[in-house]
C-alpha cells in the first residue's frame, strides 16, 4: 500500500511527539522537516532519523508527493503555513490556538472547504481512552442531566523568572490560550454542552521575565544559565480562572496556571449529574472516578473490553497496560488520515471550526478580564 508521505513544521518539543506519534501508525511517513534555520532544520533531522531538512518550509509544499503537512511551529506562523499549504493542496494538522484572530480562523476554515482538504485543529486529549469512556458514559445517560462541571489546568514549567518559552510573548493570551482551551475544549466535547457566557480574571504575577539570548525548546527552560538572559517585561498571563454557564442549566468554574508549583501536566475535570458525577486527572489517566449519592462510589482502571462500544477504539492495549499522553497523538492522527484516505470518512477529530470556537473563547475571556464582567460567547 502507498503510504501517505507528511511534511513537519518545527523542530521543538511539539514536532518531535508528531513524528513519533506518525510513525507508529504505519501508513504514514514522515519525509521531511521545516526549522527556523536550515542549521537548526538539519540537527533535529539527523536526530529522527528524517533525509530531508530545511530552513524554508515552502520548499517542503512546492513537493506534488507530500499529501499533508503537520504545523508544530510558533502561533504567529500557524496562520500563513497554513493557508499557503492548503493552496498547494496539502491536508493540515494544526497545532493549537489555530490562529491568532477569529477573521484568520475563518480564512483558513472556507480555504480548506473550497479545497475540499481535511483539517484538524490538535485538542489531543480528547483521544485519552477514560475520557472517550466518560463521554460516551454521559450520552447513555448515567449521570443523568449535568448541573456543574468544574476543574483546573495547572503546570509549573514558567513557575521561576528564569523559565522561558516562545509562547510567552506570542499574543495577547498565554496560559489561557495555550492550555485553558484545552480544558474547555474537554469540557464541551465530553459534556456535549457549550459555554455560553463567562466571567474570567487573569493575573501576571512576574512582570518582568528574563529571557534567554538563544532559543528554548518547550519545557526545557530550566536548563539554561542565568548569564545567558535579558530582562523584559511582559503582558501576558501566569494564571486565569473563570466562572460560566453551560446550555440552559449547568454552571461552572475552573482555574488554568503556569506556574502552580510541583504541578507538571494536571487537567482535571470534574462533571456532576442529576443521577451521578465523573471525575478525571490527567496525572492519573488510567482511571475515571464515577460518584454516587446512596452507594460506594466507584474507581473505575482503564479496560477497553468493557468500554461502551464507541470508546472502544480509542485503546489498543489491554486493560492494565497503560495509555499515556503520546497515545492521544496517534489516535488522533489514525483518524486524521483515515479521512485523508478516504474523504466520505466521518470526522472524528477536532477540525479547524473546533480551533475557531477556542478563539471566540480566548477573546471573551480576554474581554471579561479588562472589563471585570460577565461576557457572552
Amino acid at each position: 500500500m502507498k503510504k501517505i508521505k507528511v511534511a513537519i513544521f518545527g523542530t521543538g518539543f511539539m514536532g518531535r511527539v508528531h513524528i513519533e506519534s506518525l510513525r507508529r501508525l504505519g501508513s504514514v511517513e514522515v519525509v521531511g522537516v521545516a526549522g527556523s534555520t536550515a542549521e537548526r532544520a538539519r540537527r533535529f533531522a539527523d536526530d529522527v532519523s528524517i533525509d530531508w531538512s530545511t530552513g524554508d518550509y515552502r520548499e517542503l509544499i512546492e513537493d506534488p508527493e507530500i499529501d499533508a503537512v503537520h504545523i508544530c511551529s510558533p502561533n504567529a506562523l500557524h496562520y500563513e503555513m497554513t493557508m499557503r499549504s492548503l493552496e498547494r493542496g496539502k491536508h493540515v494538522m494544526c497545532e493549537k490556538p489555530l490562529a491568532s484572530t477569529v477573521e484568520e480562523a475563518n480564512d483558513m476554515i472556507e480555504l480548506a472547504k473550497s479545497k475540499g482538504l481535511a483539517n484538524c485543529t490538535l485538542y489531543n486529549i480528547r483521544s485519552y481512552p477514560q475520557l472517550q469512556n466518560l463521554r460516551r458514559v454521559r450520552e447513555e445517560g448515567v449521570l443523568g442531566d449535568i448541573r456543574i462541571v468544574q476543574g483546573t489546568y495547572s503546570q509549573d514549567w514558567l513557575f521561576y523568572e528564569t523559565d522561558w518559552n516562545w509562547r510567552i510573548d506570542s499574543g495577547s493570551s498565554r496560559t489561557f490560550a495555550d492550555i485553558g482551551t484545552h480544558w474547555c475544549d474537554l469540557a464541551e466535547h465530553v459534556t456535549g454542552l457549550k459555554i455560553t457566557s463567562l466571567c474570567a480574571d487573569l493575573q501576571t504575577f512576574m512582570k518582568t521575565r528574563k529571557k534567554p539570548k538563544g532559543s528554548v525548546e518547550t519545557f526545557k527552560g530550566k536548563d539554561v544559565v542565568p548569564i545567558d538572559f535579558d530582562e523584559v517585561n511582559i503582558d501576558t498571563e501566569d494564571f486565569g480562572s473563570m466562572i460560566f454557564k453551560m446550555g440552559d442549566v449547568a454552571r461552572g468554574s475552573m482555574t488554568t496556571s503556569q506556574v502552580s508549583v510541583g504541578r507538571k501536566n494536571r487537567l482535571f475535570l470534574e462533571v456532576y449529574g442529576t443521577k451521578a458525577s465523573a471525575v478525571w486527572d490527567g496525572e492519573r489517566p488510567e482511571e475515571l472516578w464515577i460518584g454516587h449519592r446512596n452507594e460506594s462510589s466507584e474507581l473505575l482502571i482503564k479496560d477497553s473490553t468493557i468500554f461502551p462500544v464507541a470508546a472502544q477504539s480509542y485503546s489498543d492495549l489491554p486493560g492494565g497496560h497503560s495509555e499515556g499522553y503520546d497515545a492521544t497523538f496517534k489516535q488522533t492522527f489514525r483518524r486524521f488520515y483515515r479521512t485523508v484516505e478516504d474523504r466520505t470518512s466521518p470526522v472524528e477529530y477536532p477540525t479547524f471550526e473546533d480551533g475557531l470556537r477556542q478563539l471566540f473563547l480566548v477573546d471573551a475571556v480576554l474581554e471579561s478580564s479588562r472589563q471585570q464582567a460577565w461576557v457572552s460567547i
